[in-house]
């Protein structure tokens, strides 16, 4: 009995081509807990796609996709001198955002991350002119952008990358490879068109793992029913049920991320109101659960346990049997599942 996610792998694999196809030269991007799949399948999907380089997280994920990839190996996180040592081989390319960055990694192949928009880390238009000296000693394999999602501005992502070709080019800086990340394949042509002797690459993950939402379900076991009545008493707090019905122990707890949610920018009145609305229900114990059964969402019956979860189904609803499974809506980069299902 599991947390279980089911892939209709042909129609997924189906999406990925298509996604490729969009963005020549596409970098896939396998980070953190693997978009949910997990990184041994990401890895043989990228193998499957014939495609050259793989980007990850971090050193530590480097180091154990070296192991899964054969290709390139891009590492996102930017190099700093105090970090830990991870041996890695000459295939991995790392990321520098800072010209001290550059100076310490001495041999290495090396992609220089530019400030954006973003403002998270880059070397600045102040810091090309000191770049050519530290370049001279590594292995430059292009620059990189990482642009916003949001342009609530109103700005242009393809003007933004324009600036910064044409500062590199001012600075006589060499524009064979551009990395990107979070551009159209519209605005990818207009830049290809605009630099036509740059190779534009796109790191891609979320569009390429989870573009087609319809390719993947989650799904929890029910482990055990147990009926109750209004009044009685149950679960760690001893807390009581808030009508007849059922308490569900369906398989998926705080372990695989049930229960646990990432913070979300809120824009307009609504998704405030909402906001607001579930904080306001939280104060009274009424959180509701990521499991669907008979059509609706169901309450947790109490806040999740570390591997399972206990709903409360209403005596309205079909009974839940052990063995039956629910519908989970659950976030894919937060989500550790018991096993992956082909299907």
């Amino acid at each position: 009995m599991a947390l279980t996610l089911y892939v209709e792998t042909d129609r997924w694999r189906a999406h990925q081509r298509s996604v490729v196809a969009d963005f020549p030269g596409l970098v896939p991007v396998c980070k953190g807990n693997g978009y949910g799949f997990g990184h041994d399948r990401l890895a043989e999907e990228v193998s499957l796609l014939e495609l050259d380089m793989i980007a990850v997280g971090t050193t530590y994920e480097a180091a154990a996709m070296k192991d899964r990839f054969s290709g390139d190996i891009l590492v996102l996180t930017p190099y700093r001198r105090t970090e830990e040592p991870v041996p890695l081989p000459d295939r991995v390319v790392r990321s520098a955002s800072s010209v001290d960055g550059v100076y310490g990694l001495v041999g290495s192949r090396v992609v220089v991350e530019v400030m954006s928009s973003m403002k998270r880390h880059g070397v600045t238009e102040r810091d090309l002119g000191k770049l050519h000296a530290a370049l001279d000693d590594v292995r430059l394999e292009g620059f990189a952008i990482h642009l916003p999602l949001d342009r609530t501005d109103g700005s242009d992502a393809v003007e933004e990358v324009i600036g910064w070709m044409d500062r590199l080019r001012a600075a006589r800086l060499p524009l064979d490879t551009m990395f990107v990340s979070h551009l159209s394949s519209r605005e990818l042509a207009r830049l290809r068109q605009q630099f036509p002797q740059t190779r534009f690459r796109a790191r891609i993950g979320t569009r390429l793992w989870l573009g087609d939402h319809g390719a993947t379900e989650y799904r929890g076991a029910v482990l055990d029913v147990t009926p109750v009545a209004k009044g009685d008493r149950f679960g760690y707090r001893q807390q009581k049920a808030p009508g007849d019905g059922w308490l569900a122990v369906v398989a998926g707890g705080t372990s695989h991320g049930v229960g646990l949610e990432a913070p979300k920018a809120l824009h307009g009145m609504t998704s405030r109101a909402k906001g607001m609305a579930r904080a306001g229900l939280a104060t009274v114990n009424r959180n509701l659960s990521p499991f669907v059964w008979d059509d609706k969402q169901r309450w947790f019956a109490e806040p999740p346990h570390m591997q399972v979860s206990i709903l409360f189904v209403p005596a309205d609803a079909k009974e839940p049997k052990v063995g039956d499974e629910l519908k989970a809506i659950l976030r894919h980069t937060t989500t550790q599942v018991d096993r992956l299902t082909d299907r």
